[in-house]
């Protein structure tokens, strides 16, 4: 009897060994950081309050692929609002230390807690006054015994198929401490403005750029008196170049304004506008912004209002500046 071909796979249909141990490795960090959920105690508490109400600053250590993520650490926490720099262990053993002063924080990173530079430099961070907040894989190491506080980042196994190469134990470690950025950022009450104010040069920064930052302001404001002739208000408009004026009573307080639309408006119905006044052809209760609101807020209201400038006011009502479309252009606001 004749026995029916077996079905067969294709190589294209078969994964790739890179795939293959690609999801191998991903498998068993997932699983590390997810361990390290577990471990989570008082001890994180306690240390998440020490950085928060410290006078200085938080000190990252770490030597070689701790090292590394203790950059990663140092630079999300100094983003976030906490301040924060990295210094290498074997440069503070040969005077860097002078850097670390007493109301700081050092963190201290070793999967073994057995690094030696580290534990060398124990003593010399509790006489300076520091305290230490240590992140290791051993909690009976000599670097979690020493410290202040202790956060377990204990793995199971690494992800190097030799079990050689920091792998599972420094994306653990990242993890967690991306977890310590975030409940400080939610103890302080960090806000997005907040955020916007560390990244000036970044797209969120523009995002929060206030009016009063970008307004222009002083004489080249538009502002004539309610009792100026029409041929000064005009005089003005061309002058400053924003097509439009601000109208101002004797105590600087605004009544309105006079744009070009409004101008070629008037002449078409009275010839004789030339020889009224500003508050005789001003139109009155203007659209106005205060300097503290967002420059998006202005952008919105200029292109609702189908308007190209806008004047801000203080509480009083007293012209402080005056911001173009043209300024907010390009400024990727939303």
């Amino acid at each position: 009897m004749t026995q029916a071909p077996q079905a067969t796979t294709s190589p294209d249909e078969r994964e790739h060994p890179a795939i293959t141990e690609a999801k191998r490795v991903l498998e068993v960090e997932a699983a590390a950081i997810l361990g390290v959920i577990q471990h989570l105690d008082s001890a994180f508490v306690d240390a998440v309050e020490l950085i928060a109400t410290c006078s200085g600053r938080v000190v990252t250590m770490g030597v070689g692929k701790s090292g590394i993520i203790c950059k990663k650490i140092s630079a999300t926490l100094a983003s976030t609002g906490t301040p924060s720099f990295f210094m290498h262990p074997t440069e503070a053993i040969h005077g860097d230390l002078g850097m670390l002063v007493r109301g700081d924080v050092v963190l201290a990173v070793s999967n073994s807690g057995e690094t030696e530079e580290l534990v060398r430099l124990l003593p010399s961070v509790k006489r300076v006054g520091a305290e230490i907040v240590a992140i290791t894989g051993n909690p009976a190491s000599t670097l979690a015994r020493g410290a202040d506080h202790h956060l377990n980042a204990a793995i199971s196994r690494e992800a190097c198929p030799l079990g050689l190469a920091p792998t599972a134990s420094t994306t653990a470690t990242l993890a967690l401490g991306d977890a310590l950025a975030m409940a400080l950022l939610v103890r302080r009450g960090f806000r997005e403005e907040d955020f916007g104010f560390l990244h000036p040069g970044g797209k969120l920064g523009k995002r929060f750029l206030r009016v009063h930052e970008l307004m222009h302001r002083g004489e080249e404001v538009p502002l004539v008196r309610e009792t100026e002739p029409m041929h000064n208000v005009i005089y003005e408009m061309s002058k400053k170049g924003f097509g439009i004026t601000a109208v101002v009573d004797e105590a600087g307080i605004m009544q309105g304004v006079v744009s070009d639309g409004d101008l070629r408006r008037l002449l078409q119905k009275d010839e004789q506008v030339l020889r009224k006044t500003a508050a005789d052809s001003m139109k009155r209760n203007p659209t106005t912004i205060a300097g503290t609101e967002l420059a998006s807020a202005a952008l919105h209201i200029m292109e609702e209002r189908k308007i190209t400038s806008l004047f801000i006011v203080d509480g009083t009502g007293r012209v402080e500046g005056i911001i173009h479309i043209h300024d907010l252009w390009g400024l990727e606001l939303f």
